[in-house]
């Protein structure tokens, strides 16, 4: 990818670029966005694409149409159901494809594993699947009336798409218990008070983006190094955790951008930072 252009991978998964910050807008409206294995498939080469991108500073993960993503495609459910799919057969997701995750998993966990903040902007609805996209994303922006569930145990199943993992130290255990025991759909208000989302936005996509921006602007180093460290702060012990922030701090510390992050500041202009 190079700067400032738009381009379709395939067809479900529609990229742009601009001034670092990578829109990335599931792109399949007629269907809700929902999951096919092109979907899969294309998410995850998004994201590997973009792990190679340089001069990245932010994404933002957005849907085409009414929703965000309804989840599981449904003609892929009625194969399930009927017997005939053969990728999702008895003991075909236990294998690892992709370090820890197999591949619908990477689709979703992916996104944590970019070295850059990835902001999930939400309307219409996050389904199944499709929340579990979202989990992936650092933070969500979510309109008040978006509609959210995990609601796998309505065809019979779990969340499986890294869900359990991306819900864990969001949502309270008893909570989460209800919501997937149940299935029963949350507002994104709601969502906001449980945990499973950020913050609820009149207009989520401006929002994520002109955060993105703004993240943008800030030293890279730093910002990656922050991500680095919420990822330990997440997964990590006391010690771990400790340790972490200082080797972090001790690479920032007098390097090229935070020197001219407190230059900038001090001569009140807009810093000009160095690419990672």
């Amino acid at each position: 990818m190079t700067a400032d252009n738009s381009q379709h991978i395939a067809q479900r998964i529609v990229v742009t670029l601009e001034e670092g910050v990578a829109e990335v807008r599931l792109n399949r409206p007629d269907k809700m966005n929902a999951l096919d294995q092109a979907m899969f498939d294309e998410l995850v080469e998004t994201g590997r694409q973009l792990a190679e991108t340089p001069d990245l500073r932010a994404v933002v993960l957005s849907g085409e149409g009414r929703a965000f993503c309804a989840g599981l495609d449904m003609d892929r459910m009625a194969s399930m159901g009927a017997g005939t799919d053969a990728t999702l057969k008895r003991g075909r997701l236990a294998p690892r494809t992709h370090g820890m995750s197999n591949h619908p998993q990477y689709a979703c966990t992916v996104w944590r594993e970019l070295p850059v903040p990835v902001i999930a902007a939400v309307h219409g609805v996050a389904f199944g699947g499709g929340l579990q996209v979202a989990l992936g994303a650092d933070f969500r922006y979510v309109t008040a009336d978006a509609k959210f569930s995990l609601m796998e145990i309505k065809w019979g199943l779990v969340p499986d798409m890294g869900g359990m993992l991306l819900t864990r130290g969001l949502v309270r255990p008893d909570v989460l218990r209800e919501l997937i025991y149940t299935g029963r759909v949350v507002s994104g208000a709601e969502a906001v008070q449980l945990g499973l989302a950020t913050r609820v936005c009149d207009d989520p996509r401006a929002a994520a983006l002109a955060a993105a921006r703004e993240i943008a602007s800030k030293s890279p180093h730093a910002i990656r190094a922050a991500k680095r460290l919420m990822q330990v702060t997440e997964d990590g012990d006391a010690m771990a955790i400790l340790q972490a922030e200082s080797v972090e701090q001790d690479a920032l510390i007098g390097s090229q951008n935070q020197a001219e992050a407190v230059r900038a500041n001090i001569e009140k202009r807009a810093p000009r930072f160095t690419s990672p």
